[in-house]
């Protein structure tokens, strides 16, 4: 499975803004998310359709949805928003 070239993520443009517009990631290249200096999004297309990386809740493996269509692009964007709430650093107490 090939990383999506830019035809494959032209179609998931809208996805890629709402993405964009989330805090705690860099996108590094198109479509190449980061958080601090791991990998931590990426999208992949093959005949079977196109289908999105990221990185699991143990931050050590990747997940993979299928984004073709709309209901796994509501499905990545959830799983991104909760991964990074999780991955937030909390203050310590009395701060």
């Amino acid at each position: 499975m090939k990383h999506a070239g830019d035809q494959a993520l032209d179609r998931l443009e809208p996805l890629l803004d709402e993405l964009r517009a989330l805090p705690g990631m860099v996108e590094k290249k198109r479509g190449v998310f980061y958080r601090k200096s791991k990998a931590f999004l990426h999208f992949h297309e093959d005949p079977k359709g196109l289908f999105a990386d990221i990185r699991d809740d143990a931050g050590q493996d990747f997940d993979r949805f299928d984004v073709t269509a709309e209901p796994g692009r509501a499905a990545l964007l959830a799983a991104t928003k909760a991964r990074l709430t999780a991955w937030q650093p909390t203050a310590p107490p009395g701060l």
